[in-house]
């Protein structure tokens, strides 16, 4: 287990420092933008669809290293995805970071965003983890 959580804590790491996905978008569709007062996390994210498809998506603003890389890692596991396989992914991640989903099977479909399975542990960091997931599904509610 400890070698799995290495790799975890690896690939948010490699998220939080060095995230591609932190860019302006040009000709976004839809831009929402999310905040977290208690810890002061604020993003945009900024969508661009294909008809039902998430053909990109892009973020900036600033925040601790937990929510920089969950939204970079939310962005590389729902590009390319239609709108309702991305609710369905982040309704799995949320279920997931609540303890509500344990299915190993079922979690297969989050891809890297499973390296946040253990955040539960951690309640200060709970909404860090979700804060671009929470701003997605809210912007895709609107569509």
């Amino acid at each position: 287990m400890d070698d799995l959580t290495d790799v975890y804590n690896d690939i948010i790491m490699e998220h939080s420092l060095a995230s591609y996905n932190k860019r302006k978008l040009e000709d976004a569709d839809m831009v929402e933008k999310g905040h977290n007062p208690n810890c002061g996390d604020e993003i945009e994210l900024e969508l661009k669809l294909d008809g039902d498809i998430i053909k990109d998506l892009a973020f900036t603003g600033h925040g601790c290293a937990i929510s920089q890389s969950s939204t970079s890692i939310m962005i590389d596991v729902l590009k390319g995805k239609t709108v309702k396989e991305a609710m369905d992914i982040i309704k799995t991640f949320i279920g997931m970071i609540k303890r509500e989903i344990k299915d190993d099977e079922e979690l297969k479909k989050l891809d890297e965003a499973i390296a946040f399975r253990n955040i539960s542990n951690m309640p200060a960091r709970v909404k860090c983890a979700l804060l671009a997931w929470h701003t997605l599904e809210d912007m895709l509610n609107k569509k």
